[in-house]
């Protein structure tokens, strides 16, 4: 492992109890995690970067996944199928990740964070609704196409931003509202977050002692996260996604300008 001071680490264990938070209400704890480790240990290469990421963020995604299957919010046939293709998507999207410059990632993460703020700013009521409709074979396999193949692959090659993509996913193909479209994507970013991790770890791109101290912190977020946002429903989810996506737009463009 390289040479990390303590004040790194500590504020890299932060930003991981925020992130298992994030990614528990509304999926996207990625989008902190992973700008954390790339200004904490601005010299690690991309593809350690995106693996010790994957490492940490599988735990906090289990915990509160676990926490919303015992409410009863997940249909876990539709999520444990989805799931399954999103796995294969994220073992093919991760062997790609290797190749992959940090200089390209940042602005790469800044349209990624622009573009979902633009899809719920434009649409208000999203998930905000009551489920409507009866689940066919036509929604799951457009879910499954969608949300776990296409989302899969993009989790294994860059990976934050996954559980929000999801949770849009989930909601525009199964008409979820966004508590139980949250729920299922957790089961389902599980699965894509295994799906990666086993590809770094098959290739040794893994800072496991780091890892290991950040998901106590993700695991206790997630916990956390879940808690609240069953308690507080699809409008606070909602209010959470659009602070969250403007605070790291602003944050990720301040970065920029600085860099130039």
């Amino acid at each position: 492992m390289p040479d990390i001071s303590l004040t790194t680490v500590i504020l890299l264990c932060v930003a991981a109890a925020a992130a298992g938070w994030i990614d528990a209400v509304v999926g996207g704890g990625g989008l902190l995690q992973l700008p954390a480790l790339l200004v904490g240990v601005p010299d690690l290469p991309p593809a350690y970067v995106l693996g010790t990421n994957k490492a940490v963020s599988v735990v906090g995604t289990s915990a509160a996944a676990v926490t919303y299957t015992s409410k009863g919010l997940v249909d876990v046939g539709s999520a444990v199928r989805i799931g399954l293709a999103a796995a294969g998507g994220s073992l093919a999207g991760a062997f790609f990740a290797a190749g992959i410059d940090s200089a390209v990632l940042r602005p790469l993460i800044m349209a990624v964070l622009l573009a979902v703020l633009a899809f719920v700013l434009l649409r208000p009521a999203f998930g905000t609704a009551p489920a409507t409709g009866p689940v066919t074979r036509r929604r799951v396999l457009a879910a499954i196409l969608v949300a776990g193949l296409g989302i899969g692959f993009y989790d294994g090659l860059i990976g934050p931003g996954t559980g929000t993509f999801l949770v849009i996913a989930l909601v525009a193909t199964l008409r979820m509202n966004l508590v139980t479209a949250s729920a299922t994507a957790k089961v389902v970013n599980v699965c894509t977050n295994l799906g990666a991790l086993l590809t770094f770890a098959y290739q040794g791109t893994v800072l496991w002692r780091l890892a290991a101290l950040m998901a106590v912190f993700n695991f206790a977020g997630g916990m956390a996260g879940a808690r609240m946002a069953l308690k507080r429903g699809s409008g606070f989810v909602r209010a959470v996604l659009v602070v969250v996506v403007v605070s790291l737009v602003c944050k990720l463009a301040y970065d920029q300008w600085l860099a130039r």
